[in-house]
Parts: structure tokens; C-alpha cells; sequence
């Protein structure tokens, strides 16, 4: 019990802007083995976005309107942790000559047009999606796709090499098979709660081929996962369910 509190708090540090102790520290280790946990936190923040939504719909708050200040809202909760890692990616992928000069842009804290255009591109579709979905689904819609989201990361960690040799995604410590089983089981058991079964199938389908697709081309263009591929994938994800739940939904 000891080690899930601990992993609680260290997934909750890690993903969210809410302060929170760790008596052991942020060992990588202890990071590592949090990962299992990131769909349970993903969910509280999907959560926590949707009664925000569902609070501004309920005041009078137009749909489009609703939505935007919700998912302004996720990102100061979130402190835009995986926003950022797509703006770094669009913008290395996009404007790098070669593998070195895509990470060193990756590595540079200026947003850059392909960044954000990425950025553009991902809250357009989020926005229009979340607008588009019933008030009686928006809560579930967004708990499955924060949890699926974030529940294919493991997976991604353990199946691509790092890009570098230091960064997050090597410095953190690399979850093994049985915390991204956890994960994903995790993810998929919240998404079938929440959803209905075909719904939730389908939701984690994508967030699958997401992560799958972000792999391949992160492989392809430097070689292997750095923590601003996490953070795309991750984005990736999210947009997909999103929009695809608010076809089937909308």
C-alpha cells in the first residue's frame, strides 16, 4: 500500500501543477514504477475539466465558449506539460536538417511556427469536438480520453530506445512490461467504465494507433523517444478520442 501512495504522489507531481510531498523524493525508480498510475490521474483531470465544462454549459455558457475555457482550465492544471512536448516535436521534426539538429531544436524553449501551428491544429480540434459532444457524455468523453491518453506512455517507453543520452525520458527511468500492462488495463478498465463498451473499445483502438503512429515517426526522424515524444503522443491521443467520440456522440 506504501508504494502505491508513493506512485500516487509522484504520478500527481508529476502530471498535475498541485503540490504534493514525497517523503522518499522523485527517485527515478520511484518514476518509473508511477507510471501505472498516470490513466487513474489522467481520469481526475478528465474529471475535473468536464465539471468545469459541464459548470460553464449549466450558467448559460455557449457550447463553444464552454469548452474553450474548460480546456484552458485542464492546461493550468496540467501546467501544459504535454502541449509543451508537442509544440518541441513539431517544431525539431519539423525544422531539423538532421537527427542532431531536430534535438537541439527540441531542446530550445522558443516556440517555432511548426509549433505552433501543432499547437493551433490540436485546441481547434479539442475545441470543436468537446463543443460538438451532449452535456450527458462530456464528463466520460473527457475521463476516457485523459486516461487512455496517458495510459499508452508506458507502452511507447518500453518499446523505443532514447533518442539521447540524457533528458527526461532517460534520466526518469524506464518503466518495464508489467507497469505498462498495469497502465494500459488501467486505462481501458476506466474508458469501459465510463463508456459504453463499443465506445470505449474503439476510444482505446485510437489512442493505441496514436501512440504507434508518434512511435514510428519519432523512430524514423531521431532515432528513438526523448519526453517531448511522451508529450506528443499523448496530445495525439487525446485529440483522436476526443474527435471520434464526438462523431459517434455528437
Amino acid at each position: 500500500m506504501r508504494e502505491w501512495l508513493d506512485d500516487l504522489r509522484t504520478a500527481t507531481a508529476f502530471l498535475t501543477r498541485l503540490p504534493m510531498s514525497h517523503p522518499d523524493g522523485a527517485r527515478p525508480e520511484n518514476f518509473a514504477r508511477a507510471q501505472r498510475l498516470f490513466p487513474v490521474i489522467g481520469g481526475l483531470i478528465g474529471t475535473a475539466i468536464g465539471l468545469f465544462c459541464l459548470l460553464l454549459r449549466a450558467v448559460g455558457v455557449p457550447d463553444l465558449a464552454a469548452a474553450a475555457l474548460a480546456l484552458g482550465g485542464g492546461t493550468l492544471l496540467t501546467g501544459a506539460l504535454h502541449e509543451d512536448g508537442l509544440a518541441d516535436v513539431a517544431d525539431g521534426f519539423g525544422g531539423g536538417r538532421d537527427v542532431a539538429a531536430k534535438l537541439e531544436i527540441m531542446r530550445d524553449s522558443r516556440l517555432g511556427t511548426y509549433g505552433a501551428l501543432a499547437l493551433l491544429v490540436g485546441f481547434a480540434a479539442k475545441l470543436s469536438a468537446l463543443a460538438a459532444i451532449p452535456d450527458g457524455v462530456v464528463m466520460q468523453s473527457l475521463i476516457a480520453a485523459h486516461a487512455l491518453g496517458r495510459g499508452v506512455l508506458p507502452w511507447l517507453s518500453i518499446s523505443l530506445p532514447n533518442a539521447r543520452a540524457d533528458g527526461l525520458a532517460a534520466n526518469a527511468g524506464r518503466p518495464d512490461g508489467t507497469i505498462a500492462a498495469v497502465a494500459a488495463g488501467a486505462a481501458l478498465l476506466i474508458a469501459v467504465l465510463v463508456l459504453p463498451f463499443a465506445g470505449a473499445l474503439l476510444a482505446a483502438i485510437a489512442a493505441g494507433a496514436a501512440a504507434l503512429l508518434m512511435g514510428l515517426l519519432a523512430k524514423r526522424q531521431i532515432g528513438g523517444l526523448t519526453g517531448d515524444v511522451l508529450g506528443a503522443a499523448e496530445q495525439v491521443a487525446e485529440v483522436a478520442i476526443l474527435v471520434l467520440l464526438a462523431a459517434r456522440l455528437g
